[in-house]
């Protein structure tokens, strides 16, 4: 599972590291209520849901964790999880903070977690700014909020600091690797 303020680089991260490990890794692909943004996909990207549904899917306990993020819902659908674990699979996730951890409760030893750290605070503004995708007021709220999902980082399996991406994706890939000898 991969953790991150808004602009950390989870994205981008989890996209490299399917590329260069194609059929080994599984991707979870999150539920939102969040309206798509750019070329976003539902299905490809998201499953981009209504408030009713997602709140229908949530209370007929279709979601392993859920979280309030942004504004927004967000979910991890519960079936894709279970199955690559009975599969004996390796599934990434795109998680919050706040679902990171509820997932760690409920799998223990089956999550692993790691969480992307921006290099800087201003570095994380630079990326969120060159996204192109929100508003000033936004992007100061999801600065503030970084904050606070920072604190958060010391509960995770692993902290790498995503500052060059090939150096993080080698860390990325060889804390994985140490997680699967472990098992």
């Amino acid at each position: 599972m991969f953790s991150a303020p808004s602009g950390g680089g989870k994205s981008t991260v989890i996209q490299e590291v399917m590329r260069q490990k194609v059929n080994e890794y599984q991707y979870s692909l999150s539920a939102t209520t969040r309206a798509p943004r750019g070329n976003e996909v539902d299905g490809t990207d998201y499953f981009f849901l209504t408030r009713d549904e997602f709140f229908k899917r949530r209370d007929a306990n279709e979601f392993l964790e859920w979280a309030v993020v942004h504004g927004n819902y967000y979910a991890t659908p519960r079936k894709a999880i279970e199955k690559s674990i009975a599969d004996k699979q390796i599934i990434l996730l795109d998680i919050d903070v706040q679902g990171g951890i509820e997932v760690k409760k409920q799998l223990g030893d089956e999550a692993f977690l790691i969480f992307l750290a921006p290099p800087s605070m201003q570095s994380l503004e630079t990326r969120l700014r060159n996204r192109k995708t929100d508003s000033d007021e936004i992007i100061k709220g999801r600065l503030s909020a970084a904050f606070d999902e920072m604190k958060y980082a010391k509960e995770y399996d692993s902290i790498i600091i995503n500052d060059k991406l090939e150096d993080t994706i080698k860390q990325v890939l060889s804390e994985i690797d140490k997680k699967i000898n472990e098992l």
